[in-house]
Parts: C-alpha cells; sequence; structure tokens
C-alpha cells in the first residue's frame, strides 16, 4: 500500500492534506489518481486508511475513511541512541536502520575523538529527518523517530532525560557485560567514534551514573556497532523477542 506522512497539524474535518513533496510523490511517482486509496501516517503513532479528493500543483487533499494498526507495531522500550559523528555517509545508514529496528529517539553527538568537522549541522541534520521519514514510510511504522540537533557529548551526559531511564555507555574496555543490565523500558544508549571514547569521557559518565558496557571481545566499526545495540538492545529490553 502507498504511504504518505502528514503531521497531525494537517488533518481537520476528516481530511488530510499532503504538503508539496507528498504531492509531487504521489502525482509524478506513483502516478495515482483521483479515487485511489492510500494511507497517511502523523508521525505521532496513528495510521489512516484516505481516498484521493483533489490534486493540485502544490498540494492534494484526501478524505480519510478510517483509523488503520500500523504495519509496523512500536516496540515496547523507549531506546534513544546518541551516537557520535560518522565519516562520510555512516550516520545515514545507522540513521535509516535504526528507524528499522524501532528506535525513538537519536541524538548526534561530537566527542573528544570525533575526527568528523561539525559544520553544515543544519543541512546535515535535515537530511537525517528526511531519511528518518522515509525509512519509516518503507519499514510501516507511524511514528517518526526524532532527532536531535547536533550535541556535544558531555552536554548529552549532564541534560535530564527522566528519573526512570537506564543510560548506558558502550566502550571496548572498563565494562561489565550484558548481564549487569536490569530490565528496563526506558533507555539511552552512548556509541562513541572510530576512534572509541576518551579516557576523561568514560570517567566522566561513570561519575554521573551512566553503566559501561563492553560487547566480550568483539572489535566493531562505529556505525556497526550502532545497529548491532539497537538489535541487541530491543531483543533484550523490547519487542524483537
Amino acid at each position: 500500500m502507498r504511504r504518505f506522512y502528514a503531521p497531525p497539524i494537517q488533518f481537520s474535518d476528516g481530511r488530510v492534506w499532503l504538503d508539496e513533496d507528498e504531492t509531487r510523490h504521489l502525482r509524478d511517482v506513483l502516478r495515482l489518481k483521483i479515487g485511489d486509496e492510500v494511507q497517511v501516517f502523523d508521525g505521532d503513532g496513528i495510521e489512516y486508511s484516505c481516498v484521493v479528493e483533489t490534486i493540485e500543483k502544490r498540494k492534494c487533499t484526501l478524505s480519510v475513511t478510517k483509523a488503520i494498526e500500523p504495519v509496523s507495531p512500536e516496540s515496547s522500550l523507549n531506546l534513544t541512541l546518541a551516537v557520535t559523528l560518522l565519516k562520510g555517509d555512516k550516520l545515514d545508514a545507522v540513521v535509516q536502520k535504526a528507524v528499522e529496528l524501532g528506535v525513538n529517539r537519536l541524538i548526534p553527538m561530537t566527542s573528544a575523538r570525533c575526527d568528523v568537522k561539525a559544520s553544515g549541522e543544519s543541512k546535515r541534520t535535515d537530511r537525517w529527518r528526511r531519511i528518518a521519514m522515509e525509512a519509516t514510510k518503507q519499514c510501516g511504522r507511524a511514528k517518526l523517530m526524532a532527532i536531535d540537533n547536533l550535541t556535544e557529548f558531555r552536554t548529552v551526559i549532564g541534560q535530564k532525560n527522566g528519573t526512570n531511564i537506564t543510560r548506558i555507555l558502550f566502550s571496548e574496555r572498563d565494562g561489565k557485560g550484558f548481564e549487569s543490565l536490569s530490565k528496563t523500558a526506558d533507555l539511552l544508549a552512548f556509541i562513541g567514534p572510530e576512534g572509541g571514547w576518551d579516557d576523561a569521557e568514560i570517567e566522566f559518565a561513570s561519575s554521573a551514573g551512566v553503566q559501561t558496557v563492553t560487547f566480550g571481545g568483539r572489535v566493531m566499526k562505529a556505525d556497526t556497532a550502532a545497529i548491532s545495540i539497537a538489535s541487541i538492545l530491543q531483543h533484550r529490553f523490547g519487542d524483537m523477542n
């Protein structure tokens, strides 16, 4: 089924309108016509069956027929990934796979050993959000993964993320195994850069109450680690079991 995204503000009186980009996709790419059935999700977890009513140059209007269950339900685990900037387009792939794996929030970070320049932040963030939206359309979720603005590692550590959240720093050294983790429904996982964490960062996180976890003997690239960690955490604490 053809899926489109429209935020809640675009729903009114049993109808929903699609913006210019979504209209172009509906009209020029999929070549849909008036009367065709589509699905529209609002990014907050609700999806609707709709029928195309009007198609204009910059927007189109659809009538909402009923609310439906999204193909991909949300995980019981509220999972946030805090990922250090990666070279090239590696973080693009992490964003896409994080959406598919049911991550709710992604925080791009800088850190001591991050060797990627933090320039063009706004454009990169916009691109990651577009990638997340397209991945949401393709994988069947109805909730958009939130993507924060670029933040420094120590700033993220110092933020108040809720009293019940479990915070985990994945490191190649100085950590315990997964068996040390207690079951949780709200989790923030930190993934470092290609060069790993600086000793001072590990100490800073520990002093702030963040648990350090180490993969057995596995040495992974940062993008592989981010995707693997999301999978393991969904299996251990979420709905991938």
